[in-house]
Order: structure tokens, then C-alpha cells, then sequence
């Protein structure tokens, strides 16, 4: 039997319309968006441990005999407390629930069942407290999926409903890669893939299903994204002629970097090119600091002299207020007309702003999503500059294009990405890569430090305050979570250890805790705040003008900093659980300290992050090149990190949600992936 994967899940038994608000909630409408909801990690049941081995706090599987029926009483608290006696040859063990009836009739005396949950030891005494539990068979699995979830439709609900359509032996979905793809590349079939990475049998069973999927994504991704470049070779374009940039290069006041000029006159060309090319569709890479701005600045001065207006669209009010100041100092001496256009802006400002842009009287307009509202009518709109463009929907960047005939686009990216990765990720984009630093860019200096250094790291960060300073300290997560046990679906490969996988990894630093702890302990005489990406607008907005404004000492966040965030005054930035986060993106934190006058330091605190991780936390002390760091990343882990961290930017080119490619760690495999979707696009 072929399942349908677009049959309304409304379809499915079990759901309803109630359980499909629910799901809808998660991105679930159809059958085939349920089976793509893939394990965000699993719990590794078969790490099964005995009694006399298990440590308090640690979470463990356990298969234990049963010894005698339950018992139960009642708290003074009304609660009703059962308890199951069990055992396993090594000891015993008392299994704890709470207020569940139904636990009197579900075990028999003399019966084995895997338990999984947290160990309360106190002495010789071992205690479960409400764990999972399943009767003992040679045929559990040894990992259990874990799902995102909602309000209304739990993990445990999730599995079950996806276990009711791929349990089936009869079942087969409809294959999407052509046969000889499967067999060169040999691939796992859909059907199998998709089994095995909801119920995988082993770990090899997990790496070849995320293989396939990967795989999969990716084919489809550059499919698309050939099309893509297909169609817009077809578009009108704004016409540019060339023209002198001497007074462009000389109101700059410095000589710009050879692979700025390099870049400079890529745009260049793009824009007076051969009225038959199609309007330019470029992206800018290049480190914190590398001059991605100027190349832009460039384009607009050519435009102008074309008669064009220029919209530069950025992310936040903040950058949008930086970068206006920036424009406006280099333009205005040029006889260029600067606007600024944010949401926060007066009324009188605003409708001040629409009429100099409606009326051509603005050439370069500065702004953040403002620009792509109904009131906003451009003249003579020829180039679109989108700044940090992963932070824009296509749809929206789509917008502010249309508003203009023919508008070339330029879009910028501070993240470094290998060139060659970049050429096939951006396969509908030109790429140009600035790969050279301006002189004089103070490097920051950063140093890996593990637990034993903390009280060392902290007096550190007091004396730079003390100075006049502020830092940063950047953790993983927001809140702390109940994850203790769960292995991330990227981290499974034939070879994984539970046991050298780290008890330290489910204790990870928490921004808001962590915040509240540093505020009351050890920085209770300072002004802490912490921010990150769940706040309101409003208050992210607050939060960073408080720091700017050097009314906080030191913020604690999340990776919400990483870009767009330009503090003179931050000095010293320390990144918990460092061996969390890929290179690059600890890299593009390192980039908001060392933005001033002031020596700047990074500190990586990891501890026990094992070998391999820590090799890479060196690289950081030593490497200050973000191209450098990140060719050693691609080497090292392959393409996933880099596919999580850009996966926005990047499926807007290809405008797929790629799912699973994120636990990629074989660059090969995207490189042909990418290569067959060209062979195809030249076939098709």
C-alpha cells in the first residue's frame, strides 16, 4: 500500500480537528509533513545500566525483574505514592509513581521490564522516580525518539500517531529520487529511511536514514534553486551606464583592501553590464570588520549617478540607525540625498520620509522591514542592499525588489563560509568573498579555558568592568530544560559512546538562570541584564540600548547577539559551553568585542569537551581569519554546522526547509548532491 503524503492529517485516525489545530501549531497539515517531523534526539535505552553501577542524578536504563506486587499509600498530602520492589541480580531497586492508579494492575511479580529514568541513590539505596517503562523482549529498541511537541499533542502522542501509518509492513511511500541515484549513491529507499530514523534498529540504522534524508534535501534544494537562477535569467534589468567613481574613491578618505576592490568591481560590472544580462543577484561574504559596507556604498553611488534610488534594508533599528550615520557622512558631501525610514520614528518624520522617496528627492533610503509596507512608493528603485539577509524572509526581500523595475539586488553576509560550500549553497546567487582584513583591525585575543580557571575568569571580567568596561557572556540555551539524557539527532554515528558522550552536556548554562545566579552571587555589586531571542521586541530593543548606553556591566545572552550588535565599549566576552557551538558561529560572537580602542579578549570556557572538541577550541585561540576557521570546521565536521547555523539564508535560495541536512557531517555528500541536481537540470 503507497501512503498518500498529502492526505489532510485530519484524515488520520486518532487526530480530529481539535488534535489538528494542535498540530498545525508545529508546521503538521498532511500526512507527509508528520513523517518529516523528525526526533529532535533520542533517549538511549540501550545504555542499560545495572543496580550496583547506577549513580544519583544520572539517567539510565535498567532491565529489572519485578519481585513483588506493587504497594501503595497516601501522603499527608492526599498524593498516592506506588511503589514497585524490582531488581536485577545486583541489587535492588524501588520504582516511585505518583497519583497512578492503574500501577497496581500493570506489573507482575516475576516479570522483567526496561526501566529508563533519573537514579535517586542515597547509600546502598537505589530509587527510580517515575520512569518509562516497557515489558523486556530481545526486540526494543535501543533509542526511543524524541519529537518537538505542543500544548494538546505531546512527544509520546506524536510517536504514537507516526507509528500507526510506518509500522505497517504493507506500507511504502513514493520514492522522489530517481533509481539511479539510489543505487550510485547507495542510498537507503524512502520508505526505509523514514522507518528507520522514527524507530531506528541500531545506530547504523540512524546514520543511513540521515544520510538518505540529507541527501534528499539537498538534491530537491539545488533543483530549486537551478530553476531559480533559470528564471531570473529571464527578467528585465535597470539599465546602468558606466561612469566615474573618482569622487566616490576619494570622499572615502582611505584606500580600500584588495579583495574590496576586487569586490567593488564585481559590482561594478554587474551593474553596467550588457542591457540583456539579467539584473544583478549577488552576495557579499566577508568577516566582522572585513568592509562588506563599502562594496555596498559603491553600488549605491552607482546607481545614483544612473538616476537610481538605492533601499538598504536591515534587521534591526539599531543597525539601520548605525548605518544611516555611516551613508549620510560619506553621501552628503556627494550631493546624495540620505533617508532613514524605521517604525520608531515620528509620524511627521516618516510621512517627511515616504514623500522624499515617492518624490525621487531621496537617492538612498535606509531602513528595517518599514520599507516594505503599502506606503512606501519608490520613484525610481534600482538596487536593493539587504544587510545580515538571513534575517529576512524571501518573501519580504521579494517585496522591497518589486517595488522597482528591474532592481538589482546585493545582499551581505558576515557569516564566513568556504567558497566552495558557498558556490553550491547559493547556487541562484553570485558569490564574492572578501577575504582580507583592513590594517589595523585590533585581533581579539581569545583564550580556551576549562572549570578549574572560573574564579580566575570572573576577578578577570571585574577588573575590565572596574576599567570602564563591559562584557558579554554568551551561553547555549535560554532556560534550563528537563533534556537530561537526550542525545541531539546530530550527534548519532555508528561509533557514538553513551558513555563518552558527557554527563556534563545535559548541565549546560542557561541564560536567564545564569543571569539570576551571576546577579545575586558573584557580580551582586554590578548590573547584570540578559537577552534573548523569545523577548518581545521591545524588550531585546531596551535590553541592548540599556548596554549601549553603559547601563548594564554585563549581558548575559544567547547567540541573539551575533550579529548586528556594535558596542565600542564591550571588551571581554566569555562564552559558556563553547564546545556547544560550531566555530563559526563562535567566531561571529568573538566579532562583537574588539570593535573599539580598547584590547578585547574572548574566553572559551568548556569543561571536559573531549579531545576532538577541544582541538577545535584551540583553533580559536590561534586563528583570528574567519575563512581559516572555517575551511578547518568544513575538514573537520563536515557541512552541518554550517547548513544549522545559515539554514534560514539558505533555504531562501532554495526555499525548502532543510530538515535533517543540519546532521550532515559529510561534505562529499552535498557536493554530489548538488552535482546530480545539475546533471538533472540539464536533462529536465
Amino acid at each position: 500500500m503507497t501512503v498518500d503524503l498529502d492526505t489532510d492529517i485530519r484524515r488520520v485516525s486518532g487526530v480530529g480537528s481539535v488534535g489538528a489545530a494542535h498540530l498545525q501549531k508545529l508546521g503538521i497539515t498532511t500526512v507527509g509533513s508528520l513523517l518529516y517531523h523528525f526526533p529532535r534526539a533520542y533517549e538511549f535505552r540501550g545504555n542499560v545500566k545495572t543496580v550496583a553501577s547506577a549513580e544519583d542524578g544520572e539517567t539510565a536504563a535498567f532491565i529489572l525483574t519485578v519481585t513483588a506486587p506493587p504497594s501503595f499509600a497516601k501522603a499527608r498530602s492526599g498524593i498516592m505514592i506506588f511503589k514497585v520492589p524490582a531488581g536485577d541480580g545486583t541489587g535492588a531497586c524501588t520504582i516511585t509513581f505518583f497519583n497512578q492508579s492503574y500501577i497496581k494492575n500493570t506489573f507482575t511479580a516475576g516479570m522483567s521490564y526496561r526501566f529508563y529514568g533519573k537514579v535517586i541513590r542515597r547509600g546502598k539505596r537505589v530509587e527510580l522516580s517515575s520512569p518509562v517503562y516497557e515489558p523486556y523482549s530481545d526486540k526494543l529498541l535501543p533509542l526511543y525518539p524524541v519529537y518537538p511537541a505542543t500544548e494538546g499533542f505531546s512527544s509520546v502522542k506524536i510517536n504514537r500517531l507516526i507509528s500507526s501509518i510506518i509500522d505497517r509492513d504493507d506500507i511504502t511511500l513514493p520514492e522522489d529520487l530517481p533509481e539511479e541515484i539510489i543505487k550510485a549513491e547507495d542510498l537507503m529507499s524512502r520508505t526505509e529511511a523514514i522507518r528507520a530514523i522514527h524507530h531506528p534498529s541500531s545506530l547504523e540504522a540512524v546514520s543511513r536514514a540521515k544520510k538518505r534524508l540529507a541527501f534528499e534535501e539537498l538534491f530537491l534544494f539545488a533543483l530549486n534553486a537551478r530553476k531559480n537562477r533559470k528564471g531570473a535569467e529571464h527578467t528585465d534589468r535597470a539599465v546602468m551606464r558606466g561612469c566615474s567613481c573618482d569622487p566616490f574613491k576619494k570622499a572615502l578618505g582611505f584606500e580600500p583592501t584588495g579583495a574590496q576592490k576586487r569586490v567593488m568591481n564585481e559590482i561594478y560590472s554587474d551593474l553596467t553590464a550588457d542591457g540583456t544580462r539579467p539584473p544583478m543577484r549577488r552576495m557579499v561574504s566577508g568577516d566582522v570588520g572585513s568592509g562588506k559596507t563599502v562594496c555596498a556604498q559603491l553600488g549605491a553611488y552607482v546607481a545614483a549617478e544612473n538616476g537610481y534610488q538605492t533601499a538598504v534594508m536591515v534587521p534591526t533599528e539599531i543597525l539601520a540607525r548605525q548605518h544611516y550615520g555611516d551613508f549620510k557622512k560619506l553621501f552628503s558631501p556627494l550631493g546624495k540625498t540620505v533617508v532613514l525610514l524605521v517604525s520608531e520614528l515620528p509620524a511627521k518624520e516618516k510621512n517627511a520620509a515616504y514623500e522624499a522617496i515617492s518624490s525621487g528627492e531621496c537617492d538612498i533610503v535606509i531602513g528595517t522591514h518599514a520599507l516594505i509596507t503599502d506606503k512606501v512608493n519608490f520613484k525610481n528603485l534600482g538596487l536593493v542592499v539587504c544587510d545580515e539577509q538571513h534575517r529576512f524572509g524571501v518573501m519580504q526581500r521579494q517585496t522591497l525588489l518589486n517595488k522597482g523595475e528591474g532592481a538589482h539586488m546585493l545582499v551581505m553576509s558576515a557569516t564566513p563560509i568556504p567558497r566552495t560550500l558557498a558556490l553550491v549553497l547559493f547556487g541562484d546567487l553570485d558569490v564574492s568573498v572578501i577575504d582580507e582584513m583592513p590594517p589595523g583591525r585590533r585581533a581579539v585575543r581569545t583564550a580556551y579555558r576549562d572549570e578549574e580557571s572560573r574564579d580566575k575568569i570572573y576577578d578577570f571580567i571585574r577588573s575590565e568592568i572596574k576599567a570602564g568596561r563591559q562584557a558579554y557572556v554568551v551561553c547555549p540555551g535560554i532556560e534550563e530544560t528537563e533534556d537530561d539524557g537526550l542525545i541531539p539527532l546530530e550527534a548519532l554515528s555508528p561509533d557514538f559512546s553513551a558513555e563518552n558522550y558527557g554527563k556534563e552536556v545535559n548541565r549546560r548554562k542557561a541564560a536567564v538562570n545564569y543571569a539570576e545566579t551571576l546577579s545575586e552571587t558573584v557580580f551582586s555589586d554590578l548590573r547584570v541584564g540578559y537577552l534573548h531571542g523569545k523577548m518581545k521586541g521591545a524588550e531585546k530593543n531596551a535590553v541592548m540600548k540599556a548596554f549601549e548606553r553603559g547601563e548594564l556591566d554585563i549581558l548575559v545572552s544567547t547567540t541573539v547577539i551575533e550579529v548586528g550588535i556594535n558596542v565600542p565599549n564591550a571588551s571581554v566576552m566569555l562564552v559558556e559551553d563553547a564546545d556547544c557551538f560550531g566555530l563559526s558561529q563562535l567566531h561571529q560572537l568573538r566579532g562583537r568585542v574588539g570593535r573599539g580602542k580598547y584590547a578585547s579578549y574572548c574566553i572559551l570556557m568548556a569543561n571536559s569537551p573531549g579531545q576532538t572538541a577541544e582541538a577545535r577550541l584551540k583553533i580559536m585561540e590561534s586563528e583570528n581569519n574567519g575563512y581559516k576557521i572555517a575551511e578547518f570546521d568544513l575538514k573537520q565536521r563536515g557541512p552541518g554546522d554550517f547548513i544549522r547555523e545559515n539554514d534560514e539564508k539558505i533555504r531562501q535560495h532554495g526555499a525548502l526547509k532543510l530538515k535533517m541536512a543540519g546532521a550532515l557531517d559529510d561534505a562529499s555528500l552535498l557536493y554530489r548532491a548538488f552535482e546530480w541536481a545539475e546533471k538533472y537540470t540539464k536533462e529536465g
